[in-house]
């Protein structure tokens, strides 16, 4: 007899399995797909909810959770997971983008390029890897702190994801932040869950771009790719 929980049953597998969906994308709309009472419960508390159930998928595995090297696992997991690599669930942990006035009258492209890109494949939960380059003309009035720029890619990886989801979150973000359409995302990144996994092709990698505003036309468009192939080196 096959134990199924009673959120497995909310799902009505019997009906729609994985294996059915396989390894097609399925996703509802830009924003992460979350529960009405997701931030109900604390950080302490999912974690030991974690815990517990990381110890049984361990258990189901025929791993001896009484050996030194193990025993702490659940907890670490557990850990990981609520306050390391997912913690962009929670917007607590959202970047303030504080804007500061554009004094020296920029107006041209500024683009931040080779952002680490850290996130986790929703369907697998397998790391995707990779780097994010981010454009943007100002709209004359304000700026943000560079570093923003990094924290908000960051922020929006660091949940279950898909890449195209990913992207388009940064474009919002960034839109908001900066009040100009003029934004352009670009991710080059390699799936796990492609290379470790399935057809196992290590050599492949994936890429997402959304340009919008000024970036749709075909010569600011060119020149924002021409900035991020550019290799400066700096002596």
């Amino acid at each position: 007899m096959i134990y199924k929980s009673e959120i497995l049953k909310t799902l009505d597998l019997d009906k729609i399995t994985a294996e059915e969906i396989g390894e097609d994308h399925i996703s509802n709309g830009v924003s992460t797909p979350l529960r009405d009472d997701a931030f109900e419960k604390t950080d302490e508390e999912k974690i030991e909810i974690i815990q517990e159930h990381f110890a049984e998928i361990m258990h189901a595995l025929g791993l001896d959770l009484t050996d030194d090297s193990l025993k702490g696992t659940p907890y670490r997991v557990a850990k990981m997971y609520v306050k390391e690599i997912f913690e962009g669930l929670n917007p607590k942990n959202k970047p303030v983008a504080r804007q500061f006035n554009n004094n020296y009258d920029y107006k041209g492209m500024l683009v931040e390029k080779n952002i680490q890109v850290t996130s986790f494949c929703e369907h697998h939960f397998l790391p995707f890897l990779g780097k994010a380059h981010v454009g943007y003309i100002s709209s004359g009035k304000k700026v943000i702190g560079l570093s923003k720029i990094n924290r908000i890619v960051d922020y929006y990886s660091r949940r279950p994801q898909v890449q195209e989801r990913l992207t388009l979150q940064i474009a919002d973000e960034l839109q908001e932040a900066l009040e100009t359409e003029d934004v352009a995302v670009f991710i080059d990144s390699k799936h796990l869950c492609v290379s470790t996994r399935g057809i196992k092709d290590q050599s492949s990698s994936t890429i997402t771009a959304e340009y919008r505003g000024a970036f749709k036309d075909e010569a600011t468009q060119q020149k924002f790719i021409d900035y991020i192939t550019n290799n400066t080196e700096i002596q």
